[in-house]
């Protein structure tokens, strides 16, 4: 979700407030790994409350006009993905400042946040220099508000996605530079169409571009559900993915349309649990948990 309208705001608090072993990584895959490979995984995967997004008209969720005067609240999640060859967190939420800033309101939004990344990570007798990778399925705000507190880990980035925020003669605001610039540090590692972090399978990113142009969702293979797919933001709510419903500020919304029938394609053949990172019916009853 692009927070243009609250990132100038937030970025000089993330600003003021960033002052204070390698795994195997391929990039050949296909969605068919072997069943053996997926067992041998054994994924655990922690749900970490990135934040809570309030809007109050959803208008700009749909080019089609239907979601006018609506009002809808939205979970902001990110994702621990723990293999035995490394850690894999999944997006960045919101800023990490918002936890003491306190809510923050401008024009249809209100953002917040209970807790930090690094706070949630200690709850789990981790620390941030256990996060082995970071991908973020887009670089809009509420998706990369942490980045610094992840600095040593190494970046698994679409080139597409990289381009857009770093690309010469891409036009990008002050404000997004800033908390794009909290991706500096990292280490990287960018492929293009899809790429099979632990080369097992097992957690496969693939591109679903049109919400950004890099754009990238998520496959788990998971020791209990089986298949699962992150959406990133190709949905922001169930009726988005049951109406098709693409938001005014896509990059693209034909090539977002096209991304939604490749996902489901996907979906279909894995047979696939389907989350929608924004969705409260989707993120709730998962208690902390994919398995």
């Amino acid at each position: 979700m692009r927070l243009i309208t609250i990132t100038a705001a937030v970025s000089v608090l993330v600003l003021a407030s960033a002052c204070g072993s390698e795994s195997p990584v391929s990039t050949e895959t296909t969605p068919e790994s072997s069943p053996e490979a997926q067992q041998e995984a054994a994924l655990e995967v922690d749900v970490l409350d990135c934040g809570t997004i309030e809007v109050s008209d959803l208008d700009a969720f749909s080019s089609a006009g239907d979601y006018a005067g609506e009002t809808d609240t939205f979970t902001d999640s990110c994702f621990l993905v723990r293999h035995p060859d490394g850690n894999l967190l999944w997006d960045l939420g919101l800023p990490g400042v918002l936890a003491i800033a306190g809510p923050q309101t401008q024009q249809i939004f209100t953002v917040s946040l209970e807790q930090t990344i690094t706070e949630q990570l200690a709850d789990r007798g981790m620390s941030p220099g256990d996060i082995d990778y970071v991908s973020i399925s887009h670089s809009h705000f509420d998706h990369i508000g942490q980045a610094d507190q992840v600095a040593g880990s190494t970046w698994l980035v679409s080139q597409k996605e990289l381009d857009a925020m770093f690309g010469e003669g891409t036009e990008i605001a002050q404000e997004q530079q800033a908390l794009f610039s909290l991706f500096a540090p990292m280490e990287q590692k960018v492929f293009e169409g899809e790429l099979d972090v632990f080369g097992d399978g097992s957690v496969v990113i693939f591109e679903t571009p049109g919400h950004t142009p890099g754009h990238t969702s998520l496959q788990l293979m998971m020791p209990e559900t089986g298949p699962v797919l992150l959406t990133g933001d190709l949905y922001h709510r169930a009726e988005s993915r049951e109406l098709k419903r693409v938001p005014r500020f896509n990059s693209d919304e034909a090539m977002t349309v096209s991304s939604m029938e490749a996902f489901e394609a996907r979906a279909d053949a894995l047979g696939a649990k389907v989350i929608i990172q924004h969705e409260p019916a989707d993120i709730d009853p998962l208690e902390g948990k994919i398995r």
